[in-house]
């Protein structure tokens, strides 16, 4: 009895050092594809690139775009959900609101928007 135990216990091991592997290895897969967001030649471009003198926001997706036109046309600085109100989110549903925060950070990670201390963005002054 306690043989079959430790076998299954044994096999059960087994199976969690395989998962741990696999996730291991997509960790950094994922990882990869988040810093290689696209292909242009070949070559791992940033669909969002930094902030650069004489680079126009043109060089965004139109969504992206349109979160900074946002930003620049409120008379203070707004919260995500405000945000998701003037670009058209649904910011009722999590699920909707989550990948536009993403898609913020994004902005002010790359330089393109600013977060005050309070969590407000506002375009970089």
């Amino acid at each position: 009895m306690l043989a079959k135990q430790l076998a299954k216990v044994r096999a059960e091991r087994d199976e969690l050092a395989v998962a741990e592997r696999v996730l291991e290895r997509m960790t950094g897969q994922l990882a990869n594809e988040r810093a290689q967001a696209g292909q242009v030649g070949g070559r791992a471009v940033m669909l969002i690139p930094h902030r650069e003198p004489g680079a126009g926001e043109d060089s965004l997706p139109w969504d992206y775009q349109r979160i900074i036109t946002a930003a620049r046309q409120a008379a203070e600085p707004l919260m995500a959900r405000e945000v998701g109100e003037v670009v058209g989110v649904d910011v009722g549903v999590r699920a909707k609101l989550e990948p536009l925060r993403g898609k913020l950070v994004r902005l002010v990670d790359r330089g393109r928007l600013r977060k005050l201390p309070d969590g407000r963005l506002t375009t970089r002054l």
